[in-house]
């Protein structure tokens, strides 16, 4: 139960996902007692057991199939006639309760200069799981950004081989020159996000992207970054550029327009 406890806490630290399955209803002789527990990760591997054997087997898959769903389950096995299909000859029942734990949403900070800082702060408030990198390590620290979840100091290119990206990372480069971004860009790239945005000029931009072209990166891996990052809202402080760039984040991960509620129809 320890080593279970000890894990979902690790989850909940490293902003992964699992799910949780207890037994929560026996009946005559089985394997394990009420409260049981197991933790299944993404990829078969789990901690703690409710029972080993077949059921345990079945139960695993189950999991699996829960955390792509993203529905909890009650399942209910008699342990009584293995040539009926029951999983088990202990002579009992047992009811393994599923419950699939939400991922929630992640977002990499990279830079934590002012306007990096700030998107930290709205992002935790927001309710998202923020990691902060930089490759200046006074940048990088919770004494100077206190709001992150996780620190990751190092350069933009290394960045893939310290965090698992998915498909609900939010990356958000606030660099302090486009040199950071066009090193590092193309590794990037290369993993599966919902949402790269680049602070920039237009002509910082048009500049960095064409020295990515240039440097053999395909036009249409460009066309997923957003920049200049934001929303037009007349930014000017680094909380209100903050502000414009999770509006967009928002709006592109959830299909807004945008456009005012005052005259959206």
């Amino acid at each position: 139960m320890n080593e279970v406890l000890a894990s979902l806490a690790e989850i909940a630290r490293r902003g992964t996902t699992g799910a949780l399955c207890t037994v929560i209803r026996t009946k005559g002789s089985t394997p394990r007692k009420e409260g049981s527990k197991m933790l299944v990760y993404p990829d078969g591997k789990i901690v703690g057991s409710i029972g080993g054997g077949e059921v345990e087997g079945r139960v695993i898959q189950e999991a699996i199939d829960a955390l792509q769903s993203g529905e909890s389950k009650i399942l209910s096995y008699d342990l009584v006639n293995s040539d009926k299909g029951d999983p088990g000859i202990c002579g009992g029942t047992l009811e393994i309760f599923i419950d699939p734990l939400e991922q929630p949403e992640d977002i990499v900070v990279v830079g934590g200069g002012h306007v990096g800082r700030a998107v930290v702060h709205l992002a935790k408030w927001m309710g998202f799981r923020v990691t902060l990198s930089d490759d200046r390590k006074e940048f990088c620290s919770a004494e100077y950004v206190p709001e992150a979840d996780d620190y990751i100091h190092c350069k933009l290119e290394d960045l893939p081989s310290s965090y698992v990206f998915s498909e609900q990372t939010t990356v958000v480069l606030a660099t302090r020159n486009n040199k950071v971004d066009i090193t590092g860009l193309p590794e990037i790239l290369a993993e599966t996000t919902a949402y790269i945005g680049v602070i920039s000029s237009q002509r910082r931009w048009k500049l960095t992207k064409k020295q990515l072209i240039d440097s053999g990166i395909d036009k249409d891996k460009l066309n997923r970054i957003h920049a200049p990052i934001g929303l037009d809202i007349q930014a000017d402080t680094p909380e209100e550029i903050a502000l414009s760039i999770m509006a967009e984040i928002l709006q592109a991960k959830r299909g807004g327009t945008g456009v005012s509620l005052s005259t959206k129809k």
